[in-house]
């Protein structure tokens, strides 16, 4: 650091300094301070975000299962607006599931086959390719019901799938198939209380 021979030598020399510096260091702080507070903006508005959807999801999915199939249209706004969320990936589930027990497969199968190309979350991808398997059987779809299965490969479905799987083979004719998923299935820690039934039937 240089010496000076009096105050106002350092004062001058300040000036001096500032006058070369200074406007870099108000722009310098000006943009800091922006990130800063554009992070904290950005951050807010998604949390905002985040909860406004939560919460227009809860009263679409209480809609649902007040109305049933007749809150169908306020469900799939909801779904159309918030697209680029999980939430309308679980609101296009819970569609699916009333349009199910409606006897409404095709648009069942519209609303998992979207909900399906809009997440890469691995256990809800899981529940997909599950309930996609069930309303393909339920067309006769059988290839693309077992297609669907081959994409599950999570251990902690192995019993669900393979017991599945054994159901759509059962109607597809191939019992011996049948027979064969189900004893997979029944070696798994989560087979359903009928498989004992379903393997006894076969063995007669």
């Amino acid at each position: 650091m240089e010496l000076y021979d009096s105050e106002e030598q350092q004062v001058e020399a300040i000036k001096d300094w500032w006058k070369e510096n200074g406007k870099a260091i108000i722009f310098g702080a000006v943009i800091g301070l922006g990130g800063l507070f554009g992070w904290r903006y950005y951050q807010d508005s998604v949390t905002a975000a985040q909860e406004a959807a939560s919460e227009s999801y809860t009263q679409a999915v209480q809609e649902l299962a007040a109305k049933g199939a007749d809150a169908e249209g306020s469900v799939q706004s909801f779904i159309d607006e918030n697209s680029d969320t999980q939430y309308a990936v679980l609101a296009a589930l819970q569609l699916a599931k009333v349009q199910v027990e409606a006897g409404s497969f095709d648009e069942a199968l519209a609303q998992l086959e979207w909900a399906k190309t809009s997440t890469s979350d691995q256990a809800l991808l899981a529940v997909i390719h599950y309930r996609l398997a069930r309303v393909k059987a339920e067309q006769s779809d059988f290839d693309g019901a077992l297609a669907e299965l081959t994409n599950i490969s999570d251990e902690s479905w192995a019993g669900r799938v393979a017991e599945l799987r054994g159901d759509v083979l059962l109607r597809k004719g191939d019992s011996q198939g049948a027979y064969a998923a189900y004893t997979e299935a029944q070696q798994s820690g989560d087979a359903s209380q009928t498989l004992k039934m379903k393997l006894d039937d076969l063995a007669k």
